[in-house]
């Protein structure tokens, strides 16, 4: 758990158990096909987890920057 969890907002989930289409029967041991919804949403997940992932590593460098030097102004 991160510091900025709990300052932030809870994210939505990633699924909704509405979505979850997956539920198998006895018989069935095929694999089902994947939609083009489902890979679109699966492409915007992985966007939005990289998109995450920056903007955290960001903030971390933001918090773990090297000191300013003695003659420096402060915040640049």
């Amino acid at each position: 758990m991160y510091i900025t969890d709990i300052f932030e907002d809870i994210p939505t989930p990633y699924r909704t158990e509405k979505d979850d289409n997956s539920v198998k029967k006895m018989g069935e041991l095929r694999k089902s096909r994947l939609t083009l919804a489902q890979i679109k949403r699966l492409r915007m997940m992985n966007d939005l987890r990289k998109y995450e992932e920056q903007k955290k590593i960001e903030s971390l460098s933001k918090q773990y920057k090297p000191a300013a030097a003695a003659g420096e102004a402060p915040g640049l």
